[in-house]
């Protein structure tokens, strides 16, 4: 192809630069004039160094207390475990100092004694209590000289005993408890020259307010004597109390 040849086709090309010019200058190429054929993928890039530790972040601000939780179920009990080995025996502690002397219990006590004085009048009428108006001894108060009774104030056992003298008469005399008759003691006179005796006794469980004393039984058996010489007595005694456990009784 010569250079006449080649002319025509240099002015086109011209033309068309001339024509583009102002889209060149403002970057706009036409798609048609910029597509090509996708390229062939590049080789994997090498891996990267490791990057510089991160700063540490900032601390978190306090939170307002939550609600306190319902309680939770109970669990179940464990199982018990191995006795353990029985530990060696201490040293044997230093004496310690002595105590203050403690208050003695003193037992509870009751006891009477009195006899029939010489001024006393009889016969007695059966049902009368037997007046032993002399006392011989009656440090808790017990028995009453007016009326001749005993009343229980310390629950227990006692005994009491009858020791008459009897002279030109003979003698039936009752023990009385609370009105009921626990013994009952007999003496016949034989026109004895001479006073003689009768004596009785019974152990009896009274309670506090109980009532003892001596009741003729027979009119005409009223052979109750006493003298300078001699004399007729009723006593009676606490053997043992009933109070358990009981603090200390004067």
């Amino acid at each position: 192809m010569t250079s006449l040849g080649l002319f025509p086709l240099l002015c086109s090309i011209i033309v068309l630069q001339v024509c583009f010019s102002s889209q060149l200058e403002d970057n706009k190429i036409p798609p048609s004039l910029c597509a090509g054929h996708p390229g062939i993928p590049g080789s994997p890039g090498n891996h990267g160094n490791p990057g510089q530790p991160g700063r540490d972040g900032r601390d978190g601000r306090d939170a307002a207390p939550g609600e306190k939780g319902e309680k939770g179920d109970g669990g179940f009990p464990g199982e018990t475990g191995v006795r353990g080995l029985t530990g060696d025996k201490g040293y044997q502690g230093e004496k310690g100092e002595r105590g203050q002397p403690g208050e003695c219990a003193v037992a509870p006590k009751s006891a009477f004694s009195a006899k029939l004085s010489q001024s006393r009048t009889l016969p007695l009428n059966v049902g009368d209590a037997v007046v032993f108006d002399t006392i011989l001894f009656n440090e808790q108060g017990d028995y009453n000289s007016e009326t001749g009774r005993f009343t229980c104030r310390v629950p227990g056992v006692y005994y009491f005993a009858v020791h008459a003298t009897v002279y030109r008469a003979s003698l039936q005399f009752d023990l009385m408890k609370n009105g009921h008759t626990v013994a009952s003691y007999f003496q016949f006179y034989g026109n004895w020259p001479k006073p003689a005796s009768l004596s009785g006794g019974s152990l009896l469980h009274l309670i506090p307010g109980d009532q003892v004393w001596v009741q003729m039984a027979l009119s005409e058996y009223n052979g109750f004597y006493c003298s300078t010489k001699t004399d007729s007595t009723f006593t009676g005694f606490l053997v043992y109390s009933d109070w358990k456990n009981s603090a200390v009784f004067a």
